[in-house]
């Protein structure tokens, strides 16, 4: 079988030797001799003539697939290293743990993958509710204060790097809060506290709030304190009892001087008008004299106009108007017979 892509020469030991070199050539030989005879049995008919198929690109295929694979890899690494800056906040880029800068105008921003983590921090004003805290006057009083704090975020780089994070801010922040109101409080009477007319609590606000800005700003944690509020002032209990009795005692003080101040306001009062009274009765009776006298005057003056047109009827009258005042009922006169009033009493007179 010259035609064969083995070169069989016709010699099958020779051949299986060849192929194999081993000792079971006999086992290959009758193997090949089955096969051959196979073969001359299919020769006699046609050869089926099969069609060769075309072998798959699987080169091209696995460099698409890696192709694809990288650029999904790369877009994906791409948007999970992409970060947004916000109005309201900060974005602080920390490379290794150390900060390395950080964001505060509104938009998209990028890190370095796997080398660099950007963490947040607000931006706008925050308000801190402190725990209540118990604290001695100046006087020895003990007194509850309630109080909370309005505070901002102003250089984050500083804030990680000498606070970590927020919350050790807060809690760094609270301490000296507390540390600047023991102080002021240590220097203020407990009356000047809760008195609600002077109160001097303002004046504390104030002084803690600049007191609590300084030490921040020695210990470099990157915020601000706006404003420290007292909200409210309480007594511990064991001392409720007591300063509610002195605090009706002094009630009642109050109450008095009101009420003496009120009664000699009146007694003024009373004493003005009755002077002004007596002043107005006297200027009246003053008036009243001297029309009275005036009038009398005139009246006088009338009378003398009369009675000087007829003497002896003015004598007459003036002796009649004086027996209305002289006489009465039991009254006893006497006088002389001859005299002209008994005369004219008897009707004699002429």
């Amino acid at each position: 079988m010259s035609n064969n892509k083995n070169n069989f020469d016709g010699d099958l030991d020779k051949f299986v030797k060849k192929l194999f070199g081993n000792k079971k050539a006999a086992k290959v030989v009758k193997d090949v001799t089955s096969d051959e005879q196979k073969e001359s049995n299919q020769s006699s008919g046609p050869t089926p003539i099969k069609k060769n198929k075309k072998p798959a690109n699987v080169r091209q295929w696995l460099a698409s697939t890696i192709i694809v694979t990288g650029v999904f890899a790369a877009l994906v690494v791409v948007l999970a290293n992409l970060y947004v800056v916000k109005e309201n906040e900060f974005k602080v880029v920390r490379q290794f743990g150390e900060v390395v800068k950080y964001e505060k105008e509104p938009g998209l921003h990028m890190k370095i993958p796997f080398i660099q983590s950007v963490t947040t921090l607000p931006r706008n004003l925050m308000t801190h509710d402190m725990m209540e805290e118990e604290i001695s006057t100046k006087d020895k009083k003990r007194i509850i204060i309630d109080n909370y704090t309005v505070w901002r975020v102003t250089d984050p780089k500083a804030l990680i790097s000498n606070a970590g994070q927020l919350l050790n801010a807060e809690s760094r922040m609270e301490e000296f809060i507390y540390s600047a109101l023991r102080t002021e409080f240590g220097q203020t009477m407990y009356d000047d506290i809760i008195n609600e007319k002077n109160s001097s609590r303002g004046d504390i606000n104030d002084r803690v709030t600049e007191r609590v800005n300084e030490l921040i700003t020695d210990a470099n944690f990157g915020i601000e304190v706006m404003d420290v509020r007292i909200r409210r002032t309480d007594l511990p209990a064991e001392n409720e009892q007591s300063v509610y009795t002195r605090m009706v005692s002094e009630r009642q003080s109050i109450a008095q001087k009101y009420l003496s101040e009120g009664d000699a306001e009146k007694r003024s009062k009373e004493a003005n008008t009755d002077q002004e009274v007596q002043e107005m009765l006297a200027t009246a009776k003053k008036d009243a004299a001297l029309i009275q006298a005036e009038g009398e005057s005139q009246a006088a003056q009338i009378y003398n106009n009369a009675y000087s047109k007829d003497p002896e009827f003015y004598s007459l009258f003036r002796t009649l108007e004086s027996y209305k005042k002289t006489i009465n009922e039991e009254t006893m006169i006497i006088i002389p017979s001859d005299s002209p009033y008994a005369k004219l009493l008897s009707g004699s007179l002429k």
